[in-house]
């Protein structure tokens, strides 16, 4: 899994113990659905069974591969709209092409993001370079969807490429976890993601038998996401495995641990930890389109419809 990586953890900064901190305890745990996406690749619904008011601000993640493509095989998705909502995909293996019709776009690969803010509305397109769908290779990734405040869902489109580089690291007093911070605080370090609602996006290598206890903002709440590998989650140290969603509750720190021995797949224990300030304003989700209202819904479709929400750029016409 190469995302980013360090050589030597222990030349890391390390992530706070805080005295007297409480860890957050497992209010459910899930398993994720396979299903197909866009053209049709393979992804796992992370959210599915877990109630909107436990994902608030978040509402709907996949995880997308892992899979190995032979050649000719890579698929993405064709140009579609957007309104409501913010768009984030955390690329681990392989490389995606994103375009938009604002002008944004590029390619992001082994632990970049694209972080869209579809606002008011936008077209856009993902998929593998052609260079990829020849090739054939690993293709993993996750697109996580941020919900906007209602003040905010008609704000102007933008577009960020937050290179892997960019990701602040630090490891655990132990140095047994890597810890990559693409958005918000976490134990005094911020991630260089803008977020328009108060978010924390981190991924966590946790070595074989190692634990991590990660300090988690008062107020957010917490979701963990196991890209692969197995280990225990929680105060009371619950099963997790690849594909599972924790919900966590209470307390000030998430902890999570490595087994001692991971799988063939992945020796490590993987995990996307995700938080927010909940909204707290109804939600209503119709395929593309996160609005308040079903009135909104069916206006955001007229717009679409009538070209109000962008235009396919002329080159990618046909496309």
């Amino acid at each position: 899994m190469p995302a980013i990586h360090v050589a030597d953890p222990t030349a890391l900064p390390r992530l706070p113990v805080v005295p007297g901190s409480r860890p957050r305890t497992v209010a459910s745990l899930t398993t994720a659905p396979a299903g197909l996406e866009g053209e049709g690749f393979p992804v796992h619904r992370a959210f599915a069974g877990v109630s909107l008011a436990q994902l608030d601000p978040f509402v709907h993640m996949d995880q997308m591969g892992a899979v190995a493509y032979a050649p000719g095989e890579p698929k993405g998705t064709p140009w579609h709209p957007h309104r409501g909502f913010e768009t984030v995909t955390y690329m681990i293996d392989g490389t995606f092409e994103h375009q938009d019709s604002i002008g944004g776009g590029g390619l992001i690969t082994n632990g970049d993001t694209q972080w869209m803010t579809a606002g008011s509305g936008i077209l856009h397109i993902e998929r593998p370079p052609e260079t990829l769908v020849a090739s054939g290779g690993l293709f993993h990734g996750v697109q996580l969807w941020v919900n906007l405040p209602s003040a905010q869902k008609m704000t102007e489109p933008r577009y960020q490429d937050i290179a892997a580089s960019r990701v602040a690291l630090a490891t655990t007093a132990d140095a047994g976890a890597l810890t990559r911070i693409i958005a918000g605080t976490v134990g005094g370090f911020q991630g260089p993601g803008t977020t328009h609602t108060p978010i924390a996006v981190v991924h966590l290598t946790i070595s074989a038998g190692a634990q991590a206890e990660v300090p988690w903002p008062r107020g957010y709440n917490a979701l963990a996401y196991v890209l692969g590998g197995r280990g225990a989650i929680g105060a009371e140290g619950r099963p997790i495995a690849s594909g599972q969603l924790a919900v966590l509750v209470g307390g000030d720190t998430v902890v999570v641990r490595a087994a001692a021995q991971g799988t063939a797949d992945s020796p490590d224990l993987d995990v996307l930890l995700l938080g927010g300030q909940p909204i707290g304003e109804p939600v209503v989700t119709y395929g593309p389109f996160v609005m308040n209202t079903r009135q909104q819904i069916a206006q955001a479709f007229e717009d679409y419809q009538a070209g109000r929400l962008g235009k396919v750029p002329a080159a990618h016409i046909g496309r």
